[in-house]
Formats: structure tokens, sequence, C-alpha cells
């Protein structure tokens, strides 16, 4: 029997994530991988394909400008569905918490197809923060019926649910799959000549200190992003050895925000968003990450680097309780008065920037397939990442 395995996928960080599994499904023994890719993310997405050899076997490219969120939901729910019945797949496999993965979902449930949530069980315990990331990983934890868990802590929220333990695996995180990765086997330059030379500079001891920005939340849009950026400016002024690389979204709203604050300061370098290898280098220059992401706060305590998050909650809590990550909400002064406690005090940074790695061992993808073979072909049950260590 060949399990025929549909993943489907839109985001770039939904790429990072499902790219390992895809590789691994595509080399299983009993499994056939059909990639699906709905076009959320365009050239961010391409770009990760790509860096993994991966060619999907259909592409919806459902973006248009201005849409909805209802309207990119109907159209992935639209999409799908053809592209569903067509295959008649034994399971899908989505990833996370975009408008790809509920509506994906939802058109899987429909079909009654089997659906199996990589990185299930994430909580901020506020429905409107992250928005919608939080409702879509709740609706699509109510239709699933293999929960991928990365870490104990996002077990016990599906149990807390309602969710039958006997349809939880927890595997770690791909995320650190992918970083690895890129880490190890990539050779990376950087298109922007400020920032290669700013590399050259790292490997030569002249740089200074470098902080890594992201920032892109929708929540965080409006008043709180031109809060960011006026922060920005404050560390950059107060710290002229202080490198800020900024990779700008390509929202039109975050750059209108940002760009007023930090516009002439020599040593903000915004640039344009970086394919992920790129990103991944620019992550293991920097001496502090400040950041909104939520696979940031995954990847950058692998690398020991201490990440100021500037959101009020996380569904990611286990770094947080690690100690390397902390929460600093956005407002201009509580960031600069952080960044600043890290910059000026070696006994605080090294309290951040010591490498626990709550998240994953470079594995998850490995799990994933015992995990996927246990629930649909009768294969022994894995063994949960964190059964020997404490997450």
């Amino acid at each position: 029997m060949t399990l025929r395995i549909m993943t489907i996928y839109g985001t770039r960080p939904e790429a990072i994530k499902v790219a390992p599994i895809i590789k691994a499904i595509e080399t299983a023994d009993g499994m056939e991988s059909i990639a699906v890719v709905t076009g959320q993310h365009r050239e961010m997405l391409d770009q990760v394909n790509t860096m993994f050899s991966i060619v999907p076997d259909y592409d919806l490219n459902i973006m248009s400008a201005g849409q909805t969120l209802n309207e990119i939901v109907a159209r992935v729910i639209t999409g799908i569905d053809g592209i569903l019945e067509a295959e008649a797949p034994d399971a899908v496999i989505v990833q996370g918490d975009t408008s790809t993965v509920m509506g994906a979902a939802v058109a899987s449930f429909n079909r009654q197809i089997p659906v199996i949530h990589l990185e299930a069980g994430l909580r901020s315990g506020d429905i409107s923060s992250p928005f919608p990331e939080e409702a879509n990983r709740k609706l699509t934890t109510q239709i699933t019926a293999l929960h991928l868990a990365p870490t104990a802590t996002s077990k016990d929220n599906l149990v807390r649910e309602a969710v039958s333990e006997n349809d939880i695996v927890i595997t770690g995180n791909s995320v650190i799959d992918t970083l690895l990765f890129a880490t190890e086997n990539l050779e990376v330059t950087f298109d922007d000549e400020r920032l290669e030379a700013l590399s050259a500079a790292r490997d030569a001891g002249t740089a200074g200190r470098i902080m890594l920005v992201t920032a892109h939340r929708r929540e965080n849009l409006g008043e709180a992003m031109v809060q960011i950026g006026q922060g920005i400016a404050d560390l950059a002024t107060k710290y002229p050895d202080l490198t800020v690389v900024f990779p700008i979204h390509r929202n039109p709203k975050v750059r209108e925000a940002i760009r007023p604050a930090v516009e002439g300061l020599q040593n903000v370098l915004l640039i344009e968003p970086l394919a992920y290898a790129q990103f991944t280098k620019a992550l293991s220059l920097a001496d502090v990450v400040l950041t909104d992401s939520g696979g940031v706060q995954e990847e950058a305590p692998s690398l020991g680097k201490p990440v100021l998050v500037m959101r009020e909650n996380t569904e990611r809590p286990e770094a947080v309780v690690a100690g390397t990550v902390k929460l600093i909400g956005t407002h201009r002064q509580r960031i600069v008065d952080e960044v600043s406690l890290l910059l000026d005090s070696e006994e605080a940074y090294n309290g951040m920037a010591n490498a626990v790695n709550p998240y994953g061992d470079g594995r998850a993808a490995e799990r994933t397939i015992e995990a996927v073979r246990w629930k649909f072909a009768g294969g022994a049950r894995p063994v949960d990442f964190g059964d020997d260590r404490t997450v």
C-alpha cells in the first residue's frame, strides 16, 4: 500500500517548515508526495521551494492586490477542492496558522480526507492576537485527525481542549530541521552590498554590535509600528557602534510607519526582504534580535541569540520560560530600555544568550514520517520529542 500524502502550503513560513517534511515523504518507502501551493506569499515562497528543489504539483496563485481575508479563504477552499477531487489523497498535511491552513483543512474535512496538522497546539490565549492566526489554529484543531505538536506545552494545550492523546505526537518543530540544513550546508552571500560588507567586517572582528529587526504582524500595523520605528531610531542614535539590520516587509503600511523615523541614519540598514538562506546568515551575525515574528522566536534560540519580542503575548512560551526570549510589547521607550539592558549589561546578555533550544533537534521530519505511518499504515508509534529531556 502506498500512502498518497498531499501537503498544502502558501506562505514562506509554511514553506520553511514543510520543506523537510516534503523531502522526507519523497524518499520514504511506501509514500507518495503531492505538493500544492496556494501562492499566498509569492516570491518568498518560490525562494524556499527553489532552495529545497521542490517543484509543486499544483500552484493556485491565489493572491491579488487588496484581497480581504475572506476572499483569500474562499479562493483557497474553491481551488483546493478541485485538486482534492482529482487526486483523492489518503491524508492532507497543513502547517501552522495561516488562511491557507484553515481553508485547506476545511476543504479536506468536507471531502472526508484526514487532516494532519503540523505545528499543532500553539496558543496565545487571546483569540484576537495574533489575528487571524490564533483563530485559524483553533479552527483547524477541531477537524484534525493527527496533531503533530512541536513541544509538550503544545500537546498540553490540545489535551486541555479535549483532543485525545492518541491523536497527538510530539515531533519537535521542523523549522529547526530547516535551520540546521541551511546553516550547515549552504554557502551564502548577500545581494545587498552593505550587508555583505558588514558580514566581512564581522569576520574581521571590526563590525561592532549588530541588531537584526523584523516587524510585520497585522496587529502591530498603525501606531504600534510607528512606535517600533521611533524606538529603533532612538537606539541607533544612542549607540553609534550598533548596526541595525532591518529587512523591511513589503507591506506598504509597514514601510510608511518605519521609514520616516530611520531614514538618514547611517547605522540603520533598511534592506529588502531576504531569501531564507540569507536571513539565516543574517541571524547568525546578530548579537540581539528584535522581532514580532513567531518563527524567529523558534530559530534564534537555536543559534544562542537573545530575542526581544514586540508583542504582548505569544503562542510560543517555551523560550520565554527558558529565558532566551522576552516579551516587551511595542512602546517606544520600552523597546529602548530592553535593548539597552542587553547592550549595557554583560550579565543580562549572557542570561539570555545561552543556546537553550526547547523547539527541536533537527529530527522533526523523521518523527513526522513515523507518526503518519503509525496513524495511517499500522506502524509503530514514534517516541515523542522531549521524552528524554525537559521541554
